[in-house]
């Protein structure tokens, strides 16, 4: 034992092991008064187990299964703490999907081939004996599953729906739930009938562990843990008991008593369960002590009657439960003892005026003694209202004045006796500086002086010192101070700095200071100018909770007069190394006041600014970290929208760390329903900026806020925003649906607008699913192509464009929320009225003589209602291109064929050719012909299928395929050498000259680019050099813009099995080509092309081996590749409207990105046979895919 102590001391190292002295010990205080007994000291040595071997054999399993690596530590004493590292000793990452549980494990929701490695170690840390211990690496490799089914969670641990768990009262409530499942489950926490505690909830390890810190009884009940994926959700419900060690609600007071006395001891504990009560005198049970007829025991209290001075004793209170015991000592010691005052007799008090005064009156008695203070010999008794009396006998005048002065006498009584007294008190006036030293500029070598004027108190000496820079004055003959003033002569550079004037009595000081700054003596040399040196010597004073003054030295102007200070801040705690403007002030002010926010670490730095610009920051200023506040502000841009039908999404923006104000940053999110008379439901959350609320009935208003909180309080109530829960699909189709048809392209559509409550959402528009059903003119499409329309907002009524004369359409309306579409209206059915028609498909002249011509045409592809006859219009042309006079002809509509007679022999003729239905003529088509001055001289008229010689040069076969704003122009050439073409072009009926585009190279096609939608334009082409052959002229229209579609034609299955089937053929012709070619057979296609000079891909018939092109099912007419134009100077469009070409690679064929096509429907371009021995290429079924794309 330790000498003039009770102390205990065990040395370990030299006196034996640490398991000989584990046990149990007291420690007993004794005098002839009792005996007073510690609690027991429990003394355990430290264990440190090492890890049982053990062969871990590896893991493998697929990707998306869950896993649990185990890690059982050995039991040591105290209880080591568990990580997991690799071989090179870094801690293994862990997030939602991979996480270690309270007992050490390692839990994955789902393993991914990234987990797989041979090093996850479990180490053991006993801190007691600094020792870790290592279990056996386990080894881990993930295989990736061909398939990952997604799977609802389930949990890990703990198992099954419902747990217990106890905590004992003031400890630290950890409960877990670890779940797994694919996706990665998340964890929520609710607390049943109740709310978790704002400042004590705390959430760790990924939301899977709940935390509540200093746990009561309140905190006992049942808590849900929630895991949620996008496949569904489970809850475990833990039960809690809080119980209780004792704890004192009143632990038993030393009691002194004197003779004949009353008094009781008062021993009172709870705990759960209730601790029991037990006494001891003198460190023995109070049942096997003497008794005493003083002293009587009821319960958990000892009531003393009449007690005498056997009756002293140390009793002590022993409160136990089985989680603990409490041990009280308090003594009752009988003592008769007269007051006794033991503050020293008429001693001085000397206070200065306005400050508090206080009276000591240190005192002893039994029974304990009253205090009285009196003022003066014949004074009465002071009273509470003007002076405080403490329980230590010391009188305390708040403010002292000078009236307070004189005699104060202290009286204690009590039954044995009396005692008094006296102490003096004097107030003294306070020390004060009248007349300040003043900042001074002095010229090297003059003599500069401070004056520093004092009054104070003549009945306390005083002293003055003089300090320069907080030090003492250099030992030096230049420094004199004489009564009021410090004197320095013959100023050198050295001499600069600040002075401080102190005066000091036995019970004030106060102190001034200047600054003095010693310049160049004049004159001088031209002054340098430039930006004022850094300020420096910068001081923090007056620091309050939310204020602080600053304060600095200038830096040297450079001869520029300073016009400003820039003060910046940095706080090192939340953005260390950013500094942000503060304040600026004047720049003859060398002090500034500075407003501060609450829990920030400051660091303040000062910049000087003159005419020439800013100088330097200056040195640091000292930290000063404010005191934690609550938020002063809440967080911003409060929304409240719902993501699922059944649940309402509150977001905000949180706020930084610089506004938190404190520690503990969290969020109170309360909401209630708009309408309804709910009271407000809240719930605290940290380190996020997002609630969901599950549960909610579909698109109801609601209203909400939320409020920031740190663990100093709550920020000021906040603004209430309305949001709404999550929307669901509308519930009722708009009705009355009719619709009014405005012309041939053109309707329009009403409808009743549906109850917006049916809506269940935000009402965000009406929208038209519309389709061509049957063409008036029979001719049917195999695939119907949905167009969609969508009007903004409450619109009852809207126009349907871009429609195709003479047909049948079908239409349904939907409304539209942000949730998706609802029902359809029941449809209804329209026809569009006969339009104009469009150009013949083709037109050919054959068979010319010395004075006829036979033309051929096919109908219009788009006739858009009933043809009724056909204008055929032609003129003669001379050598100068010069126009004759112009015949019109009206031929029937069931005509394809016409021959014109009586015709001028050797006579080139310009037809213009067009059909009319009622609604009037449709576009024309042009073409040339020359009638032939006699049998033997057909060359350059006729194509080479047809006459016979030599081919004069010509531009034939003028194409136009035109989209909205540009248009593909292609010809044919028929001489063998190579020209330089040109396009001219115009608007029909414009007085404007022809447009010319040069075309780059021999190449016989060209894009014109930059046209107006919807206009009719005249085309021809001409050779450079050339005046004397141009081709016949060509009239295109522009198309406009066409609804969007529906249906993106590239994703149909019916297309793509096409696109296959159509490869799977071109695959076995290639090899059939491969095989022949390799038996020595001559290539049939080359025979036929060999053979003719039409390049015109010919049909192939079985018999001869040649090869055929694919036929339509319905008409056997042949699909033929590309668009190409007959050798007898034919327009000709494909006969099937369904073949690929109406969908292929020409301009009109293409799609918007919603998949609605661009334009009209057209032909494919032309292309040109190709020169030589290269062979053309005709359009693959890949490019017919390709312009769906």
């Amino acid at each position: 034992m330790k000498p003039g102590s009770g102390t205990l001391i065990i040395n370990i190292m030299s006196e034996g092991k640490a398991e000989t002295y584990e046990g149990v010990y007291q420690c007993t205080a004794r005098n002839e008064r009792g005996a007073a007994i510690s609690n027991n000291i429990i003394v355990r040595p430290s264990r440190s187990p090492l890890w049982t071997k053990e062969k871990l054999k590896p893991i493998i399993l697929p990707s998306g299964q869950s896993l649990i690596l185990s890690c059982r530590p050995p039991i040591g004493l105290p209880p080591a703490i568990i990580f997991w590292m690799d071989n090179s000793f870094q801690r293994l990452p862990q997030n939602e999907r991979v996480s270690q549980g309270l007992n050490g494990d390692l839990y994955f929701s789902n393993v991914l081939p990234e987990d797989t490695r041979d090093d996850y170690i479990c180490y053991a840390r006993f801190n007691h004996t600094q020792t870790i211990q290592q279990k056996q690496p386990i080894s881990l490799k993930v295989i990736l599953a061909k398939s990952n089914r997604e799977r609802p969670p389930t949990f890990l641990t703990p198992e099954g729906n419902a747990s217990n768990k106890e905590e004992l009262r003031g400890n630290v409530l950890s409960l877990e739930c670890i779940a797994e499942g694919l996706p990665t489950p998340l964890i929520y926490w609710i607390k049943e009938d109740g709310i978790l505690p704002i400042n004590r909830t705390f959430y760790r390890n990924f939301q899977k562990t709940l935390q509540i810190i200093q746990v009561s009884e309140a905190d006992s009940g049942n808590y849900q843990c929630i895991a949620k994926n996008a496949l569904g959700a489970i809850h475990h419900t833990i039960s809690v008991t809080v119980k209780a060690a004792p704890y004192w609600i009143m632990a038993p007071q030393n009691l002194v008593l004197s003779p004949g006395e009353d008094g009781a001891l008062i021993c009172r504990a709870n705990g759960n369960p209730k601790p029991r009560i037990s006494w001891l005198s003198n460190g023995v049970p109070i049942e096997i002590v003497p008794d005493d007829p003083s002293r009587k025991i009821n319960g958990d209290t000892i009531i003393f009657s009449n007690v005498q001075e056997r009756s002293s004793a140390v009793y002590q209170c022993n409160a136990s439960n089985e989680y603990g015991y409490l041990l009280g000592n308090a003594f009752v010691n009988v003592l008769a003892e007269p007051p006794r005052i033991l503050t020293s007799a008429d001693t001085l008090y000397q206070v200065i005026a306005n400050r508090p005064a206080l009276l000591d009156c240190a005192f002893f008695g039994s029974p304990l003694p009253t205090i009285e203070w009196f003022k003066g010999t014949k004074g009465s008794a002071l009273r509470e209202d003007i002076y405080v009396f403490h329980e230590n006998g010391t009188l305390e005048i708040p403010v002292a004045q000078k009236d307070s002065t004189g005699t104060y006498t202290c009286v204690a009584r009590n039954k044995l006796g009396m005692a008094k007294n006296e102490v003096h008190l004097e107030i003294k006036e306070p020390t004060r500086i009248i007349k300040q030293p003043e900042y001074a500029v002095v010229q090297r070598g003059s003599t500069v002086s401070f004056e520093c004027k004092v009054k104070h108190d003549h009945t306390l000496i005083l002293t003055v010192i003089w300090l320069k820079d907080n030090g003492e004055l250099p030992s030096d003959g230049r420094f004199t101070i004489d009564k009021d003033h410090l004197e320095v002569a013959d100023v050198s550079d050295s001499d600069g700095g600040t002075y401080t004037c102190v005066a000091n009595t036995t019970l004030d000081s106060v102190s001034a200071s200047a600054v003095l700054s010693v310049v160049a003596p004049t004159p001088t040399p031209a002054p340098i100018y430039d930006v004022p040196n850094p300020p420096f010597d910068l001081e923090l004073t007056d620091q309050l909770d939310k204020s602080v003054q600053l304060s600095w030295t200038p830096g040297d102007d450079n001869n520029s007069p300073i016009t400003k200070f820039i003060i910046e801040y940095e706080d090192a705690m939340h953005e260390a190394g950013l500094w942000h403007y503060q304040a600026e002030v004047p720049g003859t002010q060398t002090t500034a006041q500075l407003k501060l926010s609450p829990y920030v670490n400051y660091s303040f730095r000062v910049m000087a600014e003159n005419s020439l610009g800013r100088s330097l920051p200056s040195e640091t200023s000292e930290q000063y970290f404010t005191k934690a506040a609550e938020p002063d502000k809440n967080p911003m841009i409060v929304e409240g929208l719902g993501s699922e039908p059944d649940n309402l999404v509150i977001t905000w923006q949180p706020l930084n760390g610089f506004e938190s104000n404190g520690p503990g940053l969290q969020y109170k999110v309360s909401w209630r329903q708009k309408d309804g008379d709910d009271e407000w439901t809240s719930v605290v959350v940290a380190n996020v900026s997002k609630y969901i609320v599950s549960g909610t009935p579909t698109f109801v208003p609601y209203l909400i806020k939320v409020q920031a909180l740190n663990d100093v309080g709550f920020a000021p109530e906040p603004a209430v925003v309305m949001g709404h829960s999550g929307e669901d699909l509308p519930m009722v189709a708009p009705g009355n649906v009719h619709v009014n048809v405005v012309n041939s392209t053109l309707a329009e559509v009403h409808w009743d607008p549906v109850p917006l409550k049916s809506v269940r959402g935000h009402l965000q528009g009406y929208r038209i699913y519309y389709w061509k059903s049957q063409s008036s003119s029979k001719r049917n499409r195999r695939h119907i192509e949905k167009k969609i329309l969508t009007f903004q907002g409450s619109k009852t009524h809207g126009m349907l464009p871009g429609l195709e004369p003479f047909s049948h359409y079908t239409l349904h309306v939907r409304v539209v929320n942000g949730k998706g579409e609802g029902p359809a209206s029941p449809t209804r059915v329209f026809h569009t009225p006969e339009g104009v028609p469009s150009a013949p498909s083709s037109l050919k002249i054959i068979n010319p003589t010395l004075d006829s011509l036979t033309l051929e045409w096919d109908p219009p592809s788009h006739p858009n209602g009933i043809l009724t006859e056909y204008t055929l219009k032609y003129q003669p042309i001379n050598s100068t291109h010069e126009l004759g006079p112009l015949v019109d002809l009206k031929i029937p509509a069931n005509k394809t064929r016409w021959t014109l007679k009586n015709l001028n022999f050797s006579t080139r003729y310009k037809f213009y050719f067009y059909a009319q239905t009622s609604a009037g003529s449709g576009s024309q088509i042009t073409e040339e012909a020359v009638t032939i001055m006699d049998e033997g001289k057909m060359a350059g008229i006729l194509p080479p299928d047809v006459g016979a010689g030599k081919v004069n040069p010509r531009i034939s076969k003028l194409t136009v395929a035109a989209a909205e704003t540009y248009a593909n122009i292609s010809w044919e050439y028929e001489r063998p050498e190579h020209v330089n073409f040109y396009v001219e072009y115009g608007v029909v009926g414009s007085k404007e000259e022809w447009r010319k585009e040069i075309v780059n190279g021999s190449r016989s096609f060209f894009g014109l680019k930059g046209l107006m939608p919807g206009t009719a334009y005249k085309v021809r082409v001409g050779a450079e050099g050339n005046s004397g052959f141009v081709s016949s002229e060509d009239v295109f229209e522009t198309g406009p813009a066409m609804a969007s579609r529906q249906v993106d034609i590239a994703t149909q299955g019916w297309f793509i099995g096409l696109m296959c089937a159509v490869a799977l053929l071109i695959l076995i012709l290639l090899i059939v080509c491969f095989i022949r070619r390799n038996k020595g057979g001559k290539y049939p296609v080359k025979e036929k092309e060999d053979a003719h000079a039409d390049p015109e891909i010919q049909p192939m018939k079985e018999d001869d081996g040649t090869f055929g092109e694919y036929s339509d099912a319905e008409d056997h007419k042949p699909l033929k590749k590309g668009s190409r134009t007959p050798s007898d100077r034919t327009v000709k469009k494909e006969d099937s409207d369904d073949s690929l070409v109406d969908y292929g690679e020409g301009v009109n064929g293409q799609f918007n990105e919603d998949g609605s096509f661009i334009g009209q429907y057209s032909g494919k371009k032309e292309k040109e046979p190709a020169e030589g021995n290269e062979s053309s290429e005709a359009p693959s079924p890949v490019n017919a895919m390709n312009s769906f794309v």
